[in-house]
């Protein structure tokens, strides 16, 4: 078979398979209108989920801060007056009020976001700084269920503070042993075991206490945490 021939052949089998594509569009065209109509919808639809979620996002982010911003309001001092332009609080429960409906809001609108779980964090520890115990309590222990793990053992922490003003001594020492077994950067190892200790030394239970403080020296004699334990294990 020359090249002539083969050339031929060739542009036969283009054409007869243009001409099949083109038979079967035609065939085909509302179909095939339909899919390409919910291809496009499909985008748009993603396109416009992350412009939405990123919209919330930084709402949450941006309702957050206006929250923090209150809460890190300093304090008035007795006998010094504020600078002039300066925001001031008479009290940590005045400032708490003022901070508390924001964290809930966050807490309320936008629980999936980072921003949210922190808002739920805040909210409790500002009903504690009011002394809404139950209030605090309900938004704790909801953010010690935060999939992030340093935000979790911070409110895990303050459970375990209310729970001990509130003599549940049993849930208390849970807590606390929670964060010892499953340490994070927020709440290393060493700082829980000292909380405990410091928790079983006034409540009266001092051997507990000390047995504590000398696995905490023994851990990192080099760490302040173990010459915190050293004093206290000395009665210093």
């Amino acid at each position: 078979m020359d090249t002539q021939t083969r050339h031929a052949l060739k542009q036969d089998r283009f054409i007869t398979a243009t001409t099949s594509g083109l038979d079967w569009m035609g065939e085909n065209r509302a179909a095939l209108i339909r899919w390409i109509i919910a291809v496009v919808v499909a985008i748009a639809v993603a396109v416009a989920g992350i412009v939405i979620y990123e919209q919330r996002q930084a709402s949450a982010d941006r309702l957050l801060g206006q929250a923090m911003d209150i809460y890190q309001t300093p304090l008035a001092q007795p006998n010094q007056p504020a600078e002039p332009g300066q925001t001031t609080y008479p009290s940590a429960e005045a400032r708490a009020q003022a901070a508390y409906p924001l964290f809930t809001q966050v807490a309320n609108q936008y629980g999936w976001f980072r921003a949210g779980e922190m808002g739920r964090y805040f909210a409790g520890i500002t009903a504690l700084d009011m002394g809404k115990k139950s209030e605090a309590e309900t938004d704790l222990v909801k953010a010690a269920d935060s999939h992030d793990s340093n935000l979790a053992a911070l409110a895990k922490v303050a459970l375990a503070n209310l729970y001990a003003q509130t003599g549940r001594t049993s849930q208390a020492v849970e807590e606390f042993r929670s964060v010892i077994a499953h340490p994070t950067t927020t709440v290393p190892k060493s700082a829980a075991q000292l909380q405990l200790a410091d928790f079983y030394e006034t409540s009266g239970q001092h051997e507990e206490a000390r047995r504590i403080y000398a696995e905490i020296k023994d851990q990192d004699k080099d760490s302040q945490a173990a010459q915190i334990a050293t004093q206290k294990l000395q009665g210093k």
